[in-house]
């Protein structure tokens, strides 16, 4: 075991420790350690973060796919890298060992050469969650292309938004996509978006639903007639540390996506790290992260971290209500999941349905619980430890982002406490700091403030591809030497980090700074809530005062409404004060969601500020429909 891997709350303070004092031979001991490297670094760090520049690694050379792969084989080339779990419960899961994985890869690769791909290509993705896109990802990082994979369910235009501003060359989609009971058609969505497209030379098209499709000669191939003719044998591209891995987008304040760029060494290290560390992975186990691939998560937590580590990793193609709201807990009784990682999103969906459709399946297995994308409520939390984990796994609020590349604040599982709604403490390696609105780094331990980074770390983003003063304008100017995460953050005598919500969800009411995550977490305690958002809204006496969205259990009876608005009020009042009662309160039917979950605050914020017009776009919400509809009641709230 290494020595960087925290087995004890001791070791995990003396480590802490080293990080900060000689963080640059803390980082360079750990890489040496646990990589194959074609060349070993010059200089372990360099960087400016006003600039801001950031280069780990200067002067290695390695290929991060022979981390995840071939550097496995001899020892455990027969244990399965990927089970893949398809949508369909009838259809047969595939278990795919590191051999077969190295296999595959390699004929993906050979097979995008093929077609004209090399080194430093952007080549877009939009494909479903089955084993070829995790080949696609891996086989791209083995010739040197840069994957840019788009989440398969976004629309014709924020594809080809994507497409454009990286200039990719190449798509790789399918026929179209299973997410339960529905098809989603990808290659007709794709040829929807290349009208708008001159850079994508070809495209490669898997076969996945049946579904008749349009193939353009010249331009468009079959996966499947492509990939019979490759070889599977291909030597990996030697890559600089700091050449670019992927590209991935994320959603900016502006509407105008952002795309975060993650380069080769650091990123493989990080997510490495963070992996083992925070999960406690053993080999044997199964882990698995229910997010997509076309999320960070899924770039770090289901692909590279794991397959680095050599773990048994689950890809899910379908979603948790189908063909009913127990599909979750029978893949982990099925497979004997032992770590499990997804959105509180998600658990409290679950969480409102009947507990039958837990109790019917064996969580034996489990032995760590983890939540991303958000922090989690006290309610869910407490239905996430009593019913799946029955009070014996430790669960893990992670707290981090697409621009940080892996888990930044976080308990360890079975080393270091987890504090319900708590990140906790951050990993060894990463310094977080918190911030004053005077631009003064709040030196009490136990505080407020908006939360920074305040040294580097091997993962973080470069830049946003194509947009370096963008990059420096979003992230390193509001705090000089600083990276701003964008949140804000309570920090407790002991040091454990509470993520509050982004800053700009921070509503002053009366001169009162109110946290909308914290009054979230009131309303959600009211047993018929299942889910709420709390934006602020103009108010002619207070400023700002608090408009409160809230989706119900079951069926809402209207002319229970007043009542129990009353009750939420009162609720809200006792748990944390007058001044924090919501002012509207409206029960909505649902509430805007991206594809990864998150609820869209922005939107509902400009609903409540009666600026339709700046709504933006709601074609790529998860469930575009409900935004009319709130729309339409918030006149009756």
């Amino acid at each position: 075991m290494s020595r960087f891997i925290v087995q004890r709350k001791s070791q995990y303070d003396d480590l802490y420790k080293e990080s900060v004092e000689n963080p640059e031979k803390f980082w360079s001991d750990f890489a040496e350690d646990s990589f194959k490297w074609h060349r070993k670094w010059d200089k372990t760090l360099s960087y400016d973060l006003r600039k801001p520049t950031i280069k780990w690694f200067e002067g290695a050379q390695l290929n991060i796919t022979e981390n995840c792969i071939d550097r496995h084989l001899e020892t455990i080339g027969d244990q399965t890298a990927i089970i893949f779990e398809p949508n369909n419960p009838d259809e047969d899961s595939q278990h795919i060992t590191y051999q077969d994985l190295a296999t595959n890869v390699n004929k993906t690769a050979n097979m995008l050469k093929a077609l004209g791909a090399k080194k430093g290509d952007r080549i877009c993705i939009y494909m479903p969650m089955t084993p070829e896109l995790a080949y696609t990802v891996l086989a791209c990082a083995r010739i040197g292309a840069i994957h840019s994979v788009v989440f398969a369910g976004f629309s014709a235009k924020s594809l080809s938004d994507r497409i454009e501003d990286a200039q990719c060359s190449m798509l790789v989609t399918a026929d179209g996509g299973f997410r339960g009971q529905k098809i989603t058609p990808l290659k007709e969505i794709a040829d929807q978006a290349l009208e708008h497209c001159d850079c994508i030379k070809r495209v490669l098209v898997l076969r996945r639903t049946g579904l008749e499709i349009s193939m353009k000669a010249d331009r468009d191939f079959w996966w499947h007639e492509a990939f019979e003719k490759a070889h599977d044998e291909c030597v990996a591209e030697i890559m600089d540390a700091e050449d670019m891995l992927f590209i991935l987008y994320t959603s900016g304040s502006t509407g105008k996506p952002k795309g975060m760029v993650h380069t080769c060494a650091g990123y493989m290290v990080y997510t490495n790290y963070s992996f083992r560390n925070v999960f406690q992975y053993e080999q044997g186990d199964i882990y698995w992260c229910t997010a997509d691939i076309g999320w960070i998560t899924g770039h770090s937590y289901i692909l590279y971290g794991p397959l680095s580590a050599g773990a048994t990793t689950l890809m899910f193609e379908g979603v948790p209500s189908y063909p009913d709201m127990g599909r979750f807990w029978n893949i982990v009784e099925k497979h004997q999941v032992n770590i499990f990682y997804t959105a509180p999103t998600a658990i409290r969906a679950l969480a409102s349905c009947d507990l039958s459709f837990v109790n019917s399946y064996d969580l034996s297995s489990l032995k760590t619980l983890g939540t991303v994308g958000e922090p989690i409520n006290l309610e869910a939390w407490q239905w996430y430890d009593e019913h799946i984990g029955k009070k014996e796994c430790p669960i893990l609020d992670t707290w981090w982002q697409t621009e940080t590349g892996g888990i930044m604040i976080s308990s360890i599982a079975g080393v270091t406490e987890d504090i319900p709604t708590f990140a906790t403490l951050p990993l060894p390696g990463i310094q977080p700091c918190l911030m004053d609105d005077m631009g003064n780094e709040i030196q009490a331990l136990e505080s407020e403030g908006k939360l920074c980074i305040k040294y580097p770390w091997p993962s973080m983003a470069r830049t946003i591809y194509g947009n370096h003063q963008r990059f420096k304008e979003t992230y390193y100017t509001a705090f000089e030497g600083k990276y701003f995460t964008g949140d804000g953050a309570k920090r407790d005598r002991r040091g454990n980090y509470r993520i509050t919500g982004r800053v700009d969800d921070i509503v002053i009411v009366s001169g009162h700074n109110l946290g909308t995550a914290e009054i979230e977490n009131a309303i959600n305690e009211h047993p018929q809530v299942a889910e709420s958002a709390v934006v602020g809204y103009p108010h002619p006496i207070k400023g700002n005062a608090i408009y409160a969205y809230v989706t119900l259990r079951g069926e809402f009876d209207a002319s229970n409404a007043s009542s129990l608005k009353s009750e939420i009020n009162r609720l809200v009042s006792s748990t944390i004060g007058p001044i924090s009662k919501p002012e509207k309160i409206q029960i909505t039917g649902g509430l805007p969601k991206t594809r990864s979950g998150k609820i869209m605050r922005r939107i509902l914020r400009k609903i409540a500020e009666n600026e339709l017009d700046k709504l933006g776009d709601t074609s790529t919400l998860l469930n575009p429909e409900c935004v009319q509809e709130i729309i339409e009641g918030r006149y009756n709230s």
